[in-house]
Order: C-alpha cells, then structure tokens, then sequence
C-alpha cells in the first residue's frame, strides 16, 4: 500500500510505520497532559486519559481527499482493499510498542509529570483516526478483540463511504461517523469523494448508525465559507441516524498546502461553534426535545451536544466507565450504552468556569504581546516546582512552538 514516496513524507511527519498498510503517532495532547498543560475534548467529554491514549490506523488508504485533512493528503487512496494484509495481532503488538517507546522518548521533556509519565507507559485508549479509513481494513473487527483483550478502549471514526462494513462492525467503545457536510453538492466539494455514489453510501451509513446498540457519535468538523449554512439540512441527517452525541469542531488549521486553499479565515471561533450547535437542534423541535448542549472544551472550540437521556437526574453522564464496558464485552452478552454510564465532572459541562478545562492542570498561552499584556501569557521563564521543571509561556492552550498545527482557540 505505501511507496517508498509515501514512506518518506509520513515518516518525515512523525509517523511510525507498521508493516506495510498501518501506523501510529503520538498526539500533542498526550504530550501537554503529560505536561500538566490539559487534555483532549476526549477526557473533558469521555473520561479517558489523553497520555494514555494511543492514535493509530490499520489502514493509511483513504476514499476521500478532504480539503481540511491535517495529513496534506500525504497517506494514499482507494476504493477497496487490494493489498497485501498484515495480521491485526501484529499491528496492534506493533502499535503499543511503538507508542510505548515515543512516550519513553519524553521522559526528558521539560515539565513531564514523573507520575504521569510512568502510567502513560501502560495503552489505556485507542482512537482509530489518525489518517485513512479504519474499517476499509478487512480484519478490523479481529483488530478491535486484540485492543479490548488488553483493556484498551476503542474509538473508531469512520468517513461514511463503506456501509457493508459498518453494518458488520461488532461493537466498540465509541463510534463516530464524519459528516462534513449536509448536501450532496457540499460534501462533493469538502471531501472529494472516489465514490461516485457517495452521497448514497454517506446516507446509508447515517442510517446504519440507528441501529447501533453501543455509544454513537456524529462529528462535525466546521469550515467557514464551506459548511456552515446548512443547520437546517444538518437537523434532517441527525433524524436519519439519531446519534447519540453531536461533536462539532472548528477545523484546524495546519498550514498551506497544494491540496487545500484553507486559510485561518476558515476557522470559527468558539462562539460561532457554540452558535451553530444550537441552531442545528433549533431547527427542529424533535430535536430540541432529544439534545442538549452537554459539554465544551473551549480551547479547541469543540462541543458535544448529548441525548437528554444521558442527564440523569439534572447530572451529565457522558463520561464512560471503561472497567465496565470491557466487562461487558468478555460477558458475550448484549449490552447498551446505558450499561456503561459515568457522570460527567462539573467543569467538564457546558458553562462552567472552567470551559471544559481540567482545574488540576495549568493552562498556558501563547506569547503574543496582548496575551503578556492581559497576564495570561508570562515572559519565558524556568519555574522549579517539586521534582518538576517547568517552563512557563511557551506555546498555547493547543500548539507547541515548532510543532505543525495553529493555536484553535486563537489566543
């Protein structure tokens, strides 16, 4: 699957390749929360521990070239497998160690926590997202038993271009579906599709999501002047699939490319996120009966919006008990997303002080001269705290200096 082109450009980014259709790469988040810096939307959201989160893929091919994609379309495409396969008990043994030796790496790192470090040593989380399609990978579902046989959570986000294989998908932790869009036009343009019948595969795969017993989730990734002018179209799919949480992201913007002309003009700004969360569930009072605004992880203008039935007695549950859903999966019994609930921490809902930010960690800025200014952003200094170094004011609430990728909160 991959050339020695290819090869080159994603190892050159940061990727560890495995075998010859697979990879792994270390998140920034892991990185800042090993840092006392916060976590990803995934821990104020779900629970999990971003420094224990592995990001990997079974499958570099993708079916779409998206113009937001963050991989500057480096990995290669395709409609069906006709690869050469590795064995998923391979690739998820290469996988942990590969992940495992990069956080070894950090140990050095200015201002990594010593505890953290130690526990993040040990794969809690797997987000199936890094680049290309998961479920393309013929043995997926073998690939997901090797991850819940080491008591590690799955999170598969999957483009919504393979129906079979999402129908045949057993049971994960947590399932997404991108929607990039909400008409055939828009989503032509967003995600240049192979398919040609895309918007068919794309709507059979929202419907398919219905019939899912465990957590699903619809993920909006927001670019303005492209997709957000569409809340009413957005609130007929949701009927399609009634998910059971709504992400809706601005996009990231990772600098200039020749496969996208994206700017930072095309990235909203948290309260225009906020803003059309809510109108896509005010567009239609069925809607507003079922969802919520639950939670926000501000700077990564992101938000989840939640069925009702996930506030239990005026308390948020969206957070996930994992010691219960791997106990479920070994029982071989059917189970619901109801069965493994966890209740949501108060800084982690929507409106709260903390915005979605973790209060036992230290959120940074960038250095900009307003930032100084204002006191949130100190000059670079070295703090000595226990048996911790930290350096104070460098990078931002998302983006490390010298690392790819722009600050999503914007300040």
């Amino acid at each position: 699957m991959v050339t020695k082109r290819h090869r080159a450009q994603l190892t050159k980014e940061g990727y560890k390749l495995i075998g010859s259709h697979s990879a792994v790469k270390i998140c920034r988040w892991t990185k800042h929360q090993l840092r006392g810096r916060g976590g990803c939307y995934k821990h104020t959201f779900y629970g999990i521990s971003s420094y224990n989160c592995m990001e990997a893929t079974p499958s570099l091919a993708c079916a779409n070239k998206c113009v937001f994609c963050w991989r500057h379309h480096k990995n290669p495409v395709g409609k069906e497998w006709k690869w050469k396969m590795d064995p998923p008990e391979m690739i998820v043994a290469e996988a942990v160690e590969k992940h495992v030796r990069m956080i070894r790496e950090l140990k050095g790192m200015a201002g990594v926590d010593p505890v953290r470090w130690q526990d993040a040593l040990t794969v809690r989380h797997c987000a199936l997202s890094l680049v290309g399609e998961p479920i393309m990978y013929p043995q997926i579902n073998e690939m997901i038993n090797e991850l819940h046989k080491r008591d590690i959570s799955s999170f598969l986000v999957t483009n919504a271009q393979f129906p079979e294989a999402l129908k045949s998908l057993q049971p994960v932790t947590q399932l997404y579906v991108s929607v990039d869009a909400a008409t055939p036009d828009t989503l032509k343009a967003i995600d240049r599709p192979l398919f040609s019948d895309y918007w068919q595969r794309f709507v059979e795969c929202l419907k398919e999501i219905r019939n899912k017993k465990q957590r699903t989730v619809y993920r909006l990734t927001l670019v303005k002047a492209h997709n957000m002018e569409e809340a009413t179209d957005y609130g007929k799919l949701l009927r399609l699939g009634e998910p059971d949480f709504i992400e809706i992201k601005a996009v990231t913007y990772c600098g200039s490319s020749p496969g996208s002309d994206l700017t930072m003009k095309h990235v909203p700004w948290h309260d225009e996120v906020v803003a059309f969360g809510n109108s896509i569930i005010a567009s239609d009072p069925y809607l507003t009966d079922m969802y919520e605004l639950a939670c926000e992880h501000r700077h990564s203008c992101c938000l989840v919006i939640s069925k009702k039935k996930y506030k239990i007695e005026g308390v948020w549950h969206t957070w996930i008990n994992y010691p219960k859903f791997f106990e479920l999966v070994r029982s071989g019994k059917p189970f619901s997303t109801e069965d493994y609930l966890a209740p949501t921490p108060a800084w982690a809902v929507a409106g709260a002080e903390e915005q979605g930010f973790d209060p036992i960690d230290t959120r940074t800025y960038r250095r900009t001269k307003a930032n100084i200014a204002s006191g949130k952003a100190q000059r670079l200094t070295t703090t000595q705290g226990g048996d911790n170094t930290q350096t104070q004011g460098v990078g931002c609430c998302q983006t490390e200096e010298g690392e790819e990728g722009s600050c999503a909160c914007k300040e």
